[in-house]
């Protein structure tokens, strides 16, 4: 049974989506389940970009089954759209080889060298089904090849064509006008949907063509090749007899449309079917979809021709990545949730969809930043917990932690990230060490199984491993540095000597960290646990040049983890002899 729960605070984006999304539903189909919906296309793999077409119905989603209602949440799989071009970077592709399935439906180009799928899309969806599964998104899959291919949309294809004229003459108004130019760092439309007759259309996207049998809005996949080049040379309403003919290779065939199951209407058109099809009330589409001109706006006139009604559909805006250049999935090397989910609990990406408006731009860290995301997080989570945080962050959070079916898996102990990577770093994979040193870092409850920290220790370890760069790894020194042990001055000297004698005291996370920000306190005359506000601008410097020091004789270089955990990690015995004790 649902969790049913009252509506959040109106400062939550989600529970106003969910008003409206119920009171439309009620208004056009009373009784029914509430249908919303999200559309991918596996042209590649389908990137973290993509997942906001997903994310944003299911969060809409499942709080109008918190309230319990029902509500089915549609993804359609834009798996019978054309292979438009080859994506660079994918493993077990050769683009050259690769280049003769051009213009095929995704279903009937082979899947990579070394997959077990059987083609091309499965190949792309399968990883994305299993990524939503971790993210607990609850979905009903539609193939758009099995809806085709098996004739459930032959009325509807129809009933396109017997109207083509009407079709038509919505999208002239829309011909004459010129594209809207691209903004800078906008998030662009999935390519492999919008493409199926190189971009004839307002903004790029296929409307369909003039042929000699006048606009048709459907296109024949070639009986020969299986390649939609093709263009419709007669048709006849009475009979529903379609003559077409292939540019590719030169094969034509004359079928009558009402047998036939080899097409499909083109995007502008299809979009729109589906929603009075399948009772669509909510879906978002990306920036480029809600353009003056693109098929979010010219879906909404046509979608009447079908007898239905336009969604409800915020546009929703450009995700990035930490470092990387806006994404698109026809280019290799784009961050799938796969990706994310690699280094990242779900709730944390979960949480990085929910607290931001659809129309709000935001990013996904792959690099050091992540370790500040989890900062915030793990501050949140405690400000909800002792119920310190705001209304709006609260439901965020409800939203990230769990679904109406309940919680999602978390990690029993959840440490800080940046020490757990740490920790990964500097032991290079020895579990044992991972142990000993997370257990000393509260000796009051000390650790007792890695489990306690997992899945988040295994995050954090493979971002050690996939993101930071060989020459950034921690290598604490075999030996200690003579040279530059006999150079130190007095001053370093005794800062050294302090630290020494604190180490047994001091030996736990909170005891470490007291200690090394206390030993430049008291070399200039000040009390160890006094505060910033009661010590001069130079006591930071100070502490900078100290951990320098630190940092050079441990693992020689002037920066590395934080003090305390490296210390911890390397054990008394041998910092003692690092520090020339």
């Amino acid at each position: 049974m649902p969790i049913v729960a009252q509506s959040t605070e109106t400062t939550d984006w989600v529970s106003r989506f969910a008003d409206e999304v119920i009171e439309e539903s009620e208004r056009r189909a009373p009784g029914k389940p509430v249908v919303v919906a999200s559309g991918l296309s596996p042209s590649g793999p389908i990137h973290l970009g993509n997942l906001r077409e997903v994310m944003t119905p299911h969060l809409v989603a499942d709080e109008i089954r918190r309230r319990g209602h029902r509500v089915r949440h549609l993804i359609s799989w834009d798996d019978y759209d054309r292979y438009r071009k080859v994506p660079k970077g994918i493993a077990g592709v050769d683009e050259e080889s690769f280049k003769e399935h051009i213009g095929k439906p995704l279903t009937s180009v082979p899947a990579p060298k070394g997959s077990s799928h059987p083609n091309w899309a499965e190949h792309f969806k399968a990883a994305m089904i299993e990524s939503l599964a971790e993210l607990g998104v609850e979905f009903d899959g539609i193939s758009q090849t099995e809806q085709y291919t098996t004739g459930v949309y032959r009325e509807q294809i129809l009933h396109a064509i017997r109207h083509r004229g009407d079709i038509d003459a919505i999208l002239d108004q829309y011909r004459t006008k010129k594209a809207p130019a691209k903004k800078q760092g906008q998030k662009p439309v999935d390519e492999a949907e919008l493409e199926a007759a190189e971009g004839s259309g307002a903004a790029g996207e296929d409307d369909g063509s003039s042929t000699p049998a006048g606009y048709f809005p459907y296109k024949p996949y070639c009986g020969n090749c299986e390649k939609d080049l093709t263009t419709v040379t007669s048709y006849d309403d009475d009979s529903t007899e379609l003559t077409y003919a292939c540019t590719a290779c030169g094969f034509s065939e004359t079928v009558r449309l009402n047998e036939f199951n080899r097409g499909k209407l083109v995007w502008k058109v299809d979009w729109p079917m589906r929603w009075a099809y399948e009772g669509v009330v909510f879906e978002p589409s990306g920036v480029d979809h809600s353009s003056p001109g693109s098929s979010f706006q010219v879906g909404g006139q046509i979608v009447g021709i079908f007898g239905g009604k336009q969604p409800i559909g915020p546009m929703y805006a450009f995700v990035g990545i930490s470092g990387m250049a806006k994404m698109s999935s026809s280019k290799g090397g784009v961050p799938t949730p796969a990706d994310a989910l690699q280094i990242m609990e779900p709730q944390l990406l979960r949480w990085l969809y929910a607290r931001r408006r659809p129309n709000q731009s935001f990013k996904v860290a792959f690099d050091q930043e992540i370790q500040r995301l989890y900062d915030e997080w793990d501050r949140l989570d405690a400000k909800v917990a002792d119920g310190g945080a705001l209304p709006g962050d609260v439901a965020a959070h409800a939203r990230a932690v769990g679904t109406a079916a309940g919680d999602l898996p978390r990690t029993p102990r959840p440490m800080p990230y940046r020490t757990l990577a740490s920790v990964a770093d500097i032991t290079a994979g020895h579990e044992d060490q991972a142990l000993r040193i997370l257990s000393e870092l509260d000796p009051e409850q000390p650790l007792t199984s890695l489990d306690e920290v997992r899945p988040r220790y295994d995050k954090a370890e493979a971002w050690i491993n996939t993101h930071v760069p060989a020459d950034q790894r921690t290598i604490v020194r075999d030996e200690p540095d003579a040279e530059l042990l006999k150079s130190l001055d007095e001053a370093s000297q005794q800062s050294l000597r302090l630290l020494l004698d604190g180490l047994a005291d001091h030996w736990s996370l909170d005891g470490l960290t007291h200690l090394v920000y206390g030993v430049p306190k008291v070399q200039a005359g000040f009390s160890a646990d006094a505060t910033p506000k009661e010590l001069p601008a130079e006591i930071k410097t100070a502490q900078r040049s100290f951990f320098a020091l630190l940092y050079h004789l441990l693992v020689g270089r002037d920066t590395g983890p934080r003090l305390p955990t490296l210390l911890l990690a390397v054990g008394q015995d041998r910092v003692r002899a690092l520090l020339g004790q």
